[in-house]
């Protein structure tokens, strides 16, 4: 018992500390991801050791450890539970009318493709990002243009693909390749009815993972030199996608910063939506950040449509009048600024031997 004990807790020890490595290699930032099961696991290992082990100097020194390393945990996650309170907005007469948006990784090799388009039909968002959509997927998605005949398609099978399609007039939509050549990112700019303008960005970068990645070098280029475009176009953004990444990670801390946006996740939730099969191994790798003048009402993840990723539902509106949401934002120091170039540039000098064509 005393054996499988300390086993157990120093893997747990290891598991909580090894992220504060600042290598983006994928066997330091892979434990970036699973903080709530470790936390869970830590407390199991913590109650049953105050109920069956001797008291020995070793098991004071190691239970004073885990309860250290649950405290960090409890520090990184409590901001997203609902006992962080948030302030609720209200829309104003200067408000513009809710959007909706529903942001889903529909698997590449997923083939329920009317499963999809009925769960799109019965929810009705207004703007609809597909992700890991090939060109099969693009083919079952034209039965939406009748009714989304604004439209940006990216048809890939390095399951990379990409698609988008809107309700709402797209002004604009341009395809980027920041830090590759087979990994896009969407920026759209919309003009609502009500004559509100906004910008989206939809992004996918590539997972750190003994099975795709050695690091997160890709990852985190991309998604602070898409950071850093919300940053210079000073209108309402919001970015959406699967980002691969949890937001307690260091990078994603500097996605915020960099990008002046606004994690909605804060106070409503993790809004876990992968694995979709595993509720119990489910992590929060899909999200969206937003600028100060939009205000998210609700953010939750819907139901499995055949995918191993869960819908991503947020519905919001824009107010530019409304400050109330400005100290919310956190600001880059000298030293992340120039951390920030360096990852940017590293993510662009990584070279990847991804297949054009992957097969299940």
């Amino acid at each position: 018992m005393e054996i499988a004990f300390y086993s157990l807790s120093t893997l747990l020890i290891f598991a909580s500390l090894i992220p504060l490595v600042q290598d983006q290699h994928w066997f330091f930032r892979i434990f970036d991801f699973g903080k709530v099961q470790i936390l869970v696991l830590q407390f199991i290992v913590f109650i049953a050791a105050l109920a069956f082990l001797q008291k020995t100097t070793g098991f004071y020194i190691t239970q004073l450890i885990l309860l250290g390393c649950m405290a960090y945990e409890i520090y990184l996650l409590y901001p997203y539970t609902p006992f962080y309170k948030i302030e609720k907005k209200q829309k104003t007469n200067k408000s513009s009318e809710s959007i909706k948006i529903i942001s889903t990784n529909i698997y590449q090799f997923n083939k329920e493709y009317d499963r999809f388009l009925k769960f799109l039909e019965n929810e009705n968002p207004d703007i609809i990002l597909t992700m890991e959509s090939n060109k099969d997927w693009e083919d079952a998605l034209q039965a939406l243009k009748p009714n989304y005949p604004y439209f940006c398609e990216i048809g890939l099978e390095n399951t990379y693909g990409m698609h988008l399609y809107s309700k709402i007039e797209m002004v604009d939509c341009q395809k980027h390749y920041f830090v590759a050549d087979d990994i896009p990112s969407i920026e759209a700019t919309f003009k609502t009815k009500d004559g509100f303008e906004f910008v989206f960005f939809g992004v996918h970068p590539p997972p750190p993972s003994p099975t795709e990645e050695e690091n997160a070098k890709e990852r985190d280029g991309e998604l602070l030199s898409v950071a850093k475009k919300v940053k210079e176009n000073h209108r309402p953004t919001i970015v959406i996608g699967d980002f691969n990444n949890v937001a307690w990670a260091k990078s994603s801390v500097l996605f915020r910063k960099t990008s002046g946006t606004i994690d909605p996740r804060i106070g409503r939730g993790l809004i876990s939506t992968f694995h979709a099969k595993y509720r119990l191994l489910r992590f929060p790798i899909d999200q969206m950040f937003h600028t100060t003048d939009i205000f998210v009402d609700e953010l939750k993840a819907m139901p499995t449509v055949g995918s191993d990723h869960l819908p991503l539902y947020c519905k919001f509106f824009i107010d530019k009048i409304n400050d109330d949401q400005e100290d919310l934002v956190e600001h880059l120091e000298k030293d992340d600024r120039e951390e920030v170039s360096e990852m940017i540039e590293e993510g662009k000098a990584e070279e990847s031997d991804r297949e054009t064509v992957v097969t299940e």
